[in-house]
């Protein structure tokens, strides 16, 4: 269980960065060397101060700028791959919507750039809208809203393609506490379904409640990188909590304690609530009674309709493994035995009968590309005739079928 739990989602080799001046002279180094691995199904924190590197990485991830030196994968491949953005949702630092359509309109948009037939836009459309408390203001264009409610709106339109990768960039600015709190919520609900989040934030504690790992950043370099309760344990010190003690009790717990192992107790006190849960409780009592209000709402239950991601096992893991192998260099004899599929066997039947029709080379190069494999040259486009052979060959009634897409990887 832990093999599976390590598959890298993101990894960065030697990943660097080189802003340009005008004469083409090296002017600002914002990410340095950098080397991560994001694993599958973990709540990744990126921190660090104002430019430190964090933004600029985060563009590199999505394909947005190329890098100098290094390189950068997502899903074992390069981040300008279409398939790769359509697998990733990203909430960026500030919030650009059109500012006179709705907030069911604004999702209803970004749905159409997944090719999401009508009636799926609309339920998730509606899904969103109610998961992010925005349900009081559907119909409100959203240059009306205020910060909090566009962050809210933001982080929606970055979930409608039910992402398998989450890049938020300060998802919790501007917002209040409810918000704050329903989005921690919703990043820990997601890696419950196995969904891959970085998380670039100033605030930590927000953080701090819902990251597996954090990475520090400074000058573009990477400082530490580690488990959050790793990084912020304290060994040297112990902390006990017991039910509450009158001051004659302090005192002799502190008297034991020195009679006993010789150490003074640094402070002795009250336990002190944090202030997040007793202002969540203080709004939902008044929610409990009804009180008016224009504004956003704490947000329904997450939708449905994200899928869980289970963890790659068997014959899938071993292709996720295998997939980054350059097509080029398979054996062109073994292609036969790949995985077919019937949706191929029109397609194989016709490259057959122009095989057979004296259009050799043509057809050659066809059933090159039915097997996904690019050639490096001319030469390699000629089929020895033992493939043919094998092509041609029937089992138990099974006709040659094309092999399906990842055949051959």
């Amino acid at each position: 269980m832990a093999q599976e739990q390590r598959i890298a989602v993101v990894e960065t080799v030697s990943l660097t960065k080189v802003y340009k001046d005008f004469w083409g002279r090296d002017k600002v180094k914002a990410v340095d060397d950098l080397n991560l691995e994001i694993h599958q199904g973990e709540v990744f924190g990126l921190l660090g101060p104002n430019g430190s590197g964090k933004t600029t990485t985060i563009k590199m991830l999505l394909g947005l700028l190329y890098p100098t030196r290094g390189r950068a994968r997502v899903f074992a491949k390069d981040p300008s791959d279409v398939e790769v953005k359509s697998r990733i949702g990203y909430l960026p630092e500030e919030t650009r919507l059109y500012q006179f359509l709705d907030s069911r309109e604004t999702l209803d948009f970004y749905s159409r750039l997944f090719k999401l037939n009508r009636s799926e836009r609309r339920r998730r459309s509606d899904a969103l809208v109610d998961m992010v408390g925005l349900s009081p203001a559907a119909s409100r264009p959203v240059g009306q809203y205020s910060k909090g409610m566009a962050r809210r709106i933001g982080l929606a339109q970055s979930l409608v393609n039910d992402p398998d990768f989450l890049i938020l960039d300060e998802p919790t600015a501007g917002m209040d506490p409810i918000g704050t709190r329903q989005i921690k919520d919703l990043i820990l609900e997601l890696r419950k379904r196995g969904k891959t989040i970085l998380l670039s934030s100033h605030l930590l504690a927000d953080v701090e409640d819902v990251c597996d790992r954090v990475a520090i950043m400074y000058g573009g370099k990477l400082l530490c990188c580690g488990p959050v309760k790793d990084l912020l344990s304290q060994d040297e010190m112990t902390e006990v909590l017991t039910d509450r003690l009158d001051e004659k009790e302090v005192e002799e717990l502190r008297g034991y304690i020195l009679d006993h192992f010789g150490r003074d107790v640094v402070s002795v006190g009250s336990h002190r609530d944090r202030l997040e849960p007793f202002f969540l409780k203080i709004v939902a009592q008044a929610q409990a009674q009804q009180f008016a209000t224009s504004g956003a709402l704490a947000g329904g239950k997450v939708s449905d309709f994200f899928k869980a991601i289970e963890p790659p096992q068997g014959e899938e893991l071993l292709h996720q493994l295998t997939e980054a192998v350059d097509p080029a260099l398979v054996n062109t004899k073994n292609l036969s035995e790949a995985p077919r599929d019937t949706a191929g066997q029109t397609r194989r039947r016709e490259v057959l009968d122009d095989l057979m029709g004296e259009k050799s080379e043509s057809a050659a190069e066809s059933i090159v590309e039915v097997e996904r494999v690019e050639p490096v040259d001319r030469e390699s486009r000629k089929i020895d005739s033992s493939v043919l052979e094998d092509l041609l060959k029937t089992s138990d009634g099974e006709e040659g079928q094309a092999p399906s897409k990842t055949g051959g990887s």
